[in-house]
């Protein structure tokens, strides 16, 4: 599939499709901070972060970084017109008042359930939950954006999460460089199979059931 960076923008690219003109969208750390970079500019979605933006827009050109403006991560943003600048506790009453229509984040594991890990892997340095346990709970729809599999070629869609939760049944979709997945009620519907991907392959990488949409046509 080519560089890291590729696939990490494909994944991010598949993502802005879910963005419907007029969403508040919180983008988390990773993957879904390139988001922004894949929505029409006269979209009028307002990127929400963390830290205390509402309407950010795409990374800006190297040399043109503002140091004043950056997300979460960090990493250096552009804001739209008429975006918002506050604190992180505005920030955080966006979340917790359920005004945030989707959440973009990452994601270690997601389970046949739903169930997140995205936080920690035992035996490693974090630096603390931060604010993924309130989007998977608050956001109206909480899509995750992550790689198939992990440095070890071990599937990180499971059965059940191996790793500390970040909150129980609160995945939507799950959106990877090999598939698009559907968290439902009776389990993971596979919607669509990302090219150059087969669907064999997709089988072969998840180690959770996957009941296969009919708009994937078997070969």
């Amino acid at each position: 599939m080519g560089a890291d960076v590729d696939v990490r923008n494909l994944i991010a690219r598949r993502a802005a499709k879910e963005i419907e003109p007029g969403m508040a969208v919180n983008l988390g750390i990773g993957i879904p901070e390139l988001v922004a970079d894949f929505l029409p500019y006269d979209w009028n979605a307002m990127f929400h972060s963390v830290n205390g933006i509402l309407g950010i827009g795409p990374t800006p050109l190297k040399g043109q970084e503002d140091r004043h403006l950056f997300n979460a991560g960090g990493a250096p943003v552009t804001i739209m017109p008429g975006a918002s600048i506050f604190d992180t506790t505005i920030a955080y009453g966006i979340i917790r008042r359920g005004m945030l229509d989707v959440a973009m984040i990452g994601g270690l594991q997601v389970s046949s359930r739903g169930d997140l890990a995205n936080w920690i892997i035992p035996g490693k340095r974090v630096h603390g939950i931060g604010g993924g346990t309130e989007l998977a709970h608050k956001a109206k729809k909480v899509i995750v954006l992550m790689n198939h599999v992990n440095e070890d070629e071990e599937p990180k869609i499971v059965k059940n999460c191996t790793i500390p939760l970040t909150a129980k049944e609160c995945v939507d979709l799950i959106i990877t460089e090999m598939a698009v997945i559907e968290v439902t009620a009776d389990g993971l519907v596979l919607k669509e199979v990302m090219y150059p991907y087969k669907l064999e392959e997709v089988l072969a990488k998840t180690a959770a059931p996957l009941k296969i949409s009919d708009q994937i046509e078997l070969e």
